[in-house]
């Protein structure tokens, strides 16, 4: 029984390892091409992300906040979000209000409140899911080109982008940093209760060690990505409307897009009409 606990807790934290989070992070920013979302006009999204990320926090009609919430929940099923932001989502939508009901029951409060909380919980998760649908469905490029057709600044949107494209990067030079702290370093014997928590202790203090080579590190690397970008005229580019107009001739809408937008305005319609009904 004892060597079956230790299997079980040693495959979690193998699943757990620095190569699994960043498999999860990537694939959410650039494994998704394929799904329904993905294929969608990056426009057609941010207009349906921008209703979504600003009009829950204006009502605190339950039927309209769960209608909300309902709708971007399977539009997330839709992108195929990797695991762990899910999991990172609920710890996150937890923090933001499960413990402010825990803290009330202690503070003497009753199940009245739990009807306050959950609209803020459906405010927070609405959004939150919202906002993961559309960064998992958009890709850098098509991201840029997007806020780009809406008038936003082009050095904005290439930071945007920028930023994107910097995450492989950054996760690389991060696990490269950590494997030299551990190879000068020695690690305390997790056998006993004692040592696994100054194991625990010492991963920490690694990491924050970690921090200022990640920052060099990067900096350096983003310097020569920057040079390479001034060799190739982009600053001449970034103001050239001709340069523009090409870059944006791959957008287009087509009938998925209005029909996506369709949908989503039918249902917010429908729970508009039922809250009137009711």
């Amino acid at each position: 029984m004892e060597g079956l606990k230790r299997k079980l807790s040693e495959s979690i934290l193998d699943k757990f390892s620095m190569d699994f989070l960043r498999n999860q992070v990537l694939k959410n920013a650039y494994g998704n091409d394929d799904t329904v979302i993905a294929r969608l006009d990056p426009r057609a999204l941010l207009v349906w992300y921008l209703f979504f990320a600003i009009a829950p926090w204006f009502s605190d009609n339950l039927i309209f906040l769960a209608a909300c919430f309902f709708l971007v929940a399977a539009t997330t099923l839709l992108a195929r979000v990797a695991g762990l932001v899910l999991f990172l989502f609920g710890i996150g939508v937890f923090a933001q209000t499960g413990y402010l009901f825990l803290v009330s029951l202690f503070f003497g409060g009753n199940a009245q409140t739990i009807l306050p909380l959950l609209v803020l919980t459906l405010k927070v998760a609405a959004v939150s899911l919202a906002s993961i649908t559309v960064f998992s469905g958009l890709d850098p490029d098509r991201l840029s080109n997007g806020l780009m057709w809406f008038g936003c600044p082009e050095r904005l949107s290439f930071s945007i982008s920028y930023a994107y494209r910097m995450l492989p990067m950054l996760m690389e030079e991060f696990q490269n940093v950590l494997l030299s702290y551990r190879l000068r370093g020695r690690a305390p014997d997790t056998e006993t209760f004692a040592g696994k928590i100054k194991n625990l202790i010492y991963q920490v203090k690694v990491i924050i060690h970690a921090f200022y080579p990640l920052m060099l590190n990067t900096a350096k690397r983003s310097r020569t990505t920057v040079e390479a970008l001034e060799l190739k005229g982009y600053r001449y580019a970034a103001v050239n409307k001709e340069v523009k107009r090409m870059k944006l001739a791959s957008l287009h809408m087509t009938y998925d897009d209005f029909l996506f937008l369709a949908v989503s305005v039918f249902w917010i319609a429908a729970a508009v009409l039922l809250n009137t009904l009711v």
